[in-house]
């Protein structure tokens, strides 16, 4: 089951007065039971057929403290998730999973990442979000709106967080791609000079810095797609491979992408060096026509009493004409052959 929306809020909902607290509720049978304090979450996490689910937002260390002391986390787990710039991973402690995904959606015209941390084991999911992210209060809804797959438990609400952080990347591809176009299109429809260079190098680290993101999810995927992660139910895991072609896509798409970037690129340098030689050619031929002029005024400006024609009533006439002829017929050449 594919949850593909994208909210437009941005600021996530505070749970209660907490702090960093966004929501925790505890599910069973696909239906939610009830909303629950941090305090309770170690007991309900302990009922079979129960789940409880805890979003925070930056939470303070004192509030992850709290989580780890009701559900067990693993201290190297929370240390990672208490600070951002973690590299996509996972990771397996006993029998509960710890994740890391890059989250990224445009901002003024540019991509903001941020982080989610997730920790997943028997009963418990709880996520942790730096950064630019999209509250997952969506997908919260989503699942309560889907009790038969929600009855999979943290598993379920495991794929439908992956898939929702997959499915966010694709308008800011999107956006990309559109910009992308444009540029594609002003290769050769403006001069060199107006193609922006800097909005080539911006793009192509956007891209790069994206494809950073998006690339290790395809390991942390295919792991949970399979049977080396031992907490995922073989029953879920066809989920996620769903998950890891979305990934491959996006990929195909990020690499599409540099590569028309990388041709613009160079189609802009090789524009300009046509330009360039355009211009040379043109200069040198004026040049040349300049130069016939240049030549007989600097011979008949010498201080010679004895030279042809200086005293002849019409040698001026004849070297004007002479000028003339020579500067159109050079000029004539020079047009035919496309110089000028």
């Amino acid at each position: 089951m594919d949850a593909r929306i994208n909210p437009p809020q941005l600021q996530p909902a505070r749970h209660g007065s907490e702090p960093g607290l966004v929501a925790a509720s505890v599910y069973a049978g696909g239906r939610r039971v009830k909303e629950i304090a941090v305090e309770e979450a170690g007991e309900w996490a302990r009922r079979p057929g129960h789940v409880v689910w805890i979003g925070l937002f930056e939470p303070s260390p004192d509030l992850l403290a709290r989580v780890q002391s009701q559900l067990g986390l693993h201290d190297l787990a929370i240390e990672d998730a208490g600070k951002a710039h973690q590299h996509p991973k996972i990771e397996q402690y006993g029998d509960a999973l710890f994740i890391v995904a890059r989250t990224a959606q445009r901002i003024d015209g540019r991509i903001a990442f941020g982080e989610t941390h997730l920790f997943v084991g028997t009963g418990y999911v709880v996520s942790v979000r730096h950064g630019a992210s999209i509250s997952y209060a969506t997908v919260r809804q989503h699942c309560e709106s889907c009790p038969i797959p929600l009855a999979n438990g943290a598993d379920y609400i495991l794929y439908a967080i992956l898939d929702f952080i997959v499915d966010n990347y694709l308008p800011v591809l999107e956006a990309l791609n559109a910009e992308v176009e444009e540029i594609e299109d002003g290769v050769f429809a403006q001069p060199a000079g107006q193609l922006d260079v800097h909005r080539l190098h911006l793009l192509r680290r956007e891209l790069l810095r994206l494809r950073n993101a998006v690339v290790p999810l395809i390991e942390v995927c295919r792991r949970l797609e399979h049977a080396e992660v031992m907490p995922i139910d073989p029953a879920m895991q066809p989920l996620f491979r769903d998950v890891t072609d979305h990934v491959l896509r996006l990929r195909e798409g990020i690499d599409g992408l540099r590569e028309v970037l990388a041709f613009a690129f160079e189609a802009r340098l090789m524009t300009g060096q046509a330009e360039q030689t355009e211009i040379t050619r043109r200069l040198a031929a004026w040049a040349a026509i300049l130069a016939v002029p240049t030549a007989i005024a600097g011979i008949y400006g010498m201080n010679f009493e004895h030279m042809p024609e200086l005293k002849w009533q019409y040698g001026y006439f004849l070297i004007l004409g002479v000028v003339a002829l020579t500067c159109g017929w050079l000029y004539w050449r020079f047009r035919t052959n496309g110089w000028i």
